[in-house]
């Protein structure tokens, strides 16, 4: 815990109790009384009012852990001081008519109590196409959400065929191969069978050049 916002703390304290008890000693008080209680008690809230931004200002430069503990029970005293003013208020103000007035000027509604039917009017009229705007911008990022949704079906349509395209000339390169490899076969076999053609060729004409030459002989003897 911060020393520092425990002083500050005891100081609101013992502020508070002192205005709570001039508060009520002012409601039953009336004339020059009255109004040296009421100065004195506004004087009061003065300074509680600087205690609070104090206790505010050291709550908030604390570690985080310890911060939000402060800053709760800083709500509850803001709430305390908002009823010590909402009491001045009631003591100061001269009749039930006049605080209720006052009330309602500070919660806006006598603003709208007091608003003519062609401001009502000009009201509504802007409301409508207030409207009608956030209607539109709605709509128009219902169908942006779309138009994505859309593209990124398109994007995964286009890589897939990518995918595909890319596998397609694969193979085909694939199959440019067998058919090279098959053509250098096909070559070198042509080649043996011309080079065995040559072969039996001679062979056979061996075969006749030898046959020719017995009957010769035998012929001539």
């Amino acid at each position: 815990m911060s020393e520092v916002f425990d002083g500050y703390e005891r100081q609101y304290c013992e502020i508070s109790a002192s205005l709570s008890q001039k508060c009520s000693s002012a409601a039953i008080l009336d004339g020059e009384k009255k109004k040296q209680k009421v100065q004195e008690i506004k004087t009061g809230l003065d300074d509680a009012e600087t205690l609070i931004r104090k206790m505010d200002l050291e709550a908030r430069s604390l570690q985080p852990s310890i911060r939000a503990g402060l800053l709760a029970k800083l709500r509850e005293y803001k709430s305390d001081l908002n009823n010590l003013k909402s009491e001045l208020k009631r003591i100061t103000t001269a009749n039930s008519v006049q605080a209720t007035r006052e009330e309602l000027l500070e919660s806006g509604m006598a603003n709208t109590l007091a608003m003519s039917s062609d401001q009502r009017g000009r009201l509504l009229m802007s409301t409508e196409r207030l409207n009608q705007s956030t209607d539109r911008i709605k709509e128009g990022r219902r169908t942006m959400l779309e138009t994505e949704e859309l593209g990124v079906s398109i994007l995964q349509d286009l890589h897939q065929q990518r995918q595909s395209l890319l596998h397609a000339n694969n193979t085909l390169h694939g199959v440019d191969d067998y058919v090279g490899k098959s053509k250098k076969i096909l070559s070198a076999m042509s080649r043996r069978m011309d080079k065995n053609k040559w072969i039996i060729g001679g062979v056979i004409a061996v075969l006749v050049l030898a046959i020719l030459l017995i009957l010769y002989f035998k012929l001539a003897h």
